[in-house]
């Protein structure tokens, strides 16, 4: 008996999918519920299981289809064990004197190759245009008795061109959008992190033993964002035509970064949330994020954003709106600076901190009051309870 393995319902607001990974191939044995291939949209990633135990029958859809709800991805023979090619002794035998000849053949050419080249041109040449020395054998011969010339090197400056993942091109999509249709400003601030780390430092143990999860940096930031959102509605808030709609909770999305591109989960009324609720949180939705395991309804949403650029080292930046949002919060790296305390000139680690906006809805005095909001609460920690 065969069965069909169709192309799951989408997610609302998805029209299609493209077929990413196949996991199985032609012939092979399958499980019931074993993923089988993996379906790209511009939001999610989604597995698609097996129906039923069996053999792949046959692939319709091929990696870089097109796929719509319904449509037949595969046909699965169920209940067929998978052909396997007995493995008799003269086969293994085979196989063997196959592995030792191959390994004489490598040791032959690689003593032919060490003299010239393992010279000094050798290496220099492999070095400019990234190939093994063994590769660059055959160049370097032919480059001593030729003239040097652009064809000489065609080989050695190679080009790859793949198309963009669709969350790739919609996450730029939304980007220009952004750009286009919003009056994005940035005012900049920043914080002496010296109480953070202090604090961090001396409650880190017990709290990792009270509630088992990391304790970082993003929690205290969540927390002195969700309040002082409360005293600023209108960074709160989002523009729908002419209305502004004030959100009266407080999502909070987490900008995380993968491999396909960036993407916003969300801390559902983050100012409700206990900071270890939000690091455990936090916490699951990287793990997601970096196995493609988000789901949609994880990403929509969110009345606010926070990005953290400086975890690869970016010291300062403009981040750029995450629509329909009207602001987004970017901590960046800390460095120690000399800065001025009490007329003395001392050293602390300093962050600075950016907080993007739409200026049709905000305006330059709350964007600042709010950031300098943010500034005391974390200069001050103790007023953010961490409930250890």
């Amino acid at each position: 008996m065969t069965i069909e393995v169709k192309v799951p319902m989408l997610p609302e607001s998805v029209a299609d999918a493209t077929v990413s990974v196949w996991h199985k191939k032609v012939g092979d044995q399958v499980t019931r519920d074993e993923n089988l291939v993996d379906l790209e949209t511009d939001k999610v990633m989604l597995e698609v299981p097996a129906p039923a135990d069996g053999v792949l029958k046959q692939i319709v859809k091929s990696t870089g289809d097109v796929v719509q709800a319904e449509q037949v991805l595969a046909i699965i023979e169920a209940g067929k064990a998978a052909e396997k090619a007995p493995a008799t002794k003269a086969a293994a035998k085979a196989v063997e004197e196959k592995v030792e000849k191959s390994e004489k053949t490598e040791k032959i050419e690689k003593t032919e190759a060490k003299a010239p080249a393992s010279g000094p041109s050798a290496r220099r040449i492999a070095a400019q245009h990234e190939v093994e020395v063994s590769q660059a054998k055959e160049n370097v011969m032919t480059q001593t008795s030729t003239a040097t010339t652009p064809a000489n090197f065609a080989s050695a400056r190679p080009e790859k061109r793949v198309p963009m993942t669709r969350m790739r091109a919609r996450i730029a999509e939304r980007l220009l959008e952004v750009k286009q249709n919003t009056a994005m400003l940035t005012t900049f601030n920043e914080i002496n992190m010296h109480p953070v780390m202090d604090i961090r430092s001396r409650y880190r143990e017990k709290f990792e033993k009270a509630y088992k999860i990391r304790l970082g940096f993003m929690s205290f930031f969540v927390r002195a964002a969700a309040e002082a959102l409360k005293h600023s509605p209108i960074v709160n808030a989002s523009l729908d035509g002419n209305d502004i709609v004030y959100h009266g909770y407080y999502d909070v999305g987490v900008a995380v970064s993968t491999d396909r591109g960036l993407v916003v989960p969300i801390l559902r009324d983050a100012d409700k949330m206990s900071m270890a609720e939000m690091e455990a949180k936090i916490a699951e939705y990287a793990e997601k994020a970096r196995n493609g395991k988000l789901a949609l309804e994880e990403m929509q949403g969110g009345t606010f954003t926070i990005t953290n650029g400086g975890v690869f080292g970016s010291l300062l930046s403009t981040p750029l709106l995450n629509a329909p949002q009207a602001a987004i919060l970017g901590m960046h790296k800390i460095q120690e600076r000399a800065v001025v305390e009490n007329g003395q000139v001392v050293i602390r680690p300093m962050m600075y901190l950016a907080l993007s906006y739409d200026h049709r809805l905000i305006d330059g005095k709350e964007s600042v009051s709010f950031l300098v909001n943010i500034k005391e609460l974390l200069e001050d920690p103790t007023r953010l309870l961490l409930e250890v």
